[in-house]
């Protein structure tokens, strides 16, 4: 079944994650490092886990999984290694109307985690339809090795230049040509090889002349 590529804004939000050994510790590191609102529940978590909640980066129930636990949450990920205790949390997600994650069972949930590529503002996501996790992460570390550190700063960059020509430049099919024009320059380049003066001068050329 074709799967339907999203990308979720979880600040703010509320996220369940049931079970608390090294999967779910995976799950819960990037439910936090986009700003979610985690609860685990669990009777035993391991040190990393246990460190955050003593932090106050989430919130840890040291108990078993209740009837009802999933129904108020916006995200649910069921990470125990019980088949069937992941399922039951599924089922009641899903009458529920919860997005839902079963860790290592692609037959259960209503989404998936893709492997993920971050560089600062950018996410480049792979998905194998839940044919071969494994490949997907050896794709992840190919995209890794041609997505440098360089396109955070061209990123932050691009977003600096936008928001100054949305003040300055009133014609919009100008500002998406001057921006069309810097995505396709050797701006990446540049900062890639740390020649931020061409850098600077390339972005002043580009911009500069046009008509406001």
């Amino acid at each position: 079944m074709a799967s339907y590529g999203v990308f979720l804004n979880l600040t703010g939000r509320r996220c369940l994650v049931v079970g608390g050994g090294p999967v779910a510790e995976r799950k819960i590191t990037g439910l936090l490092d986009c700003a979610g609102e985690v609860t685990v529940v669990s009777p035993a978590v391991t040190d990393v886990i246990a460190a955050l909640a003593e932090s106050g980066r989430l919130k840890w129930e040291k108990r078993a999984y209740r009837t009802g636990d999933a129904a108020s949450f916006f995200l649910v990920m069921a990470a125990t290694d019980s088949r069937e205790l992941n399922a039951e949390v599924y089922a009641e997600a899903e009458r529920a109307g919860r997005l839902c994650n079963v860790v290592n069972d692609q037959s259960l949930g209503n989404f998936t985690v893709p492997a993920v590529v971050r560089r600062g503002r950018l996410q480049v996501a792979v998905s194998t339809g839940g044919a071969s996790p494994a490949v997907a992460k050896r794709i992840r570390r190919e995209l890794e090795e041609h997505f440098g550190g360089e396109y955070a700063a061209f990123l932050d960059q691009m977003a600096e230049i936008r928001h100054d020509l949305l003040g300055t430049v009133r014609d919009e099919k100008r500002r998406t040509k001057i921006l069309q024009r810097l995505a396709e320059s050797e701006l990446l380049t540049l900062l890639r090889e740390g020649r931020e003066e061409e850098a600077r001068r390339l972005v002043a050329d580009c911009i500069g002349g046009q008509e406001t």
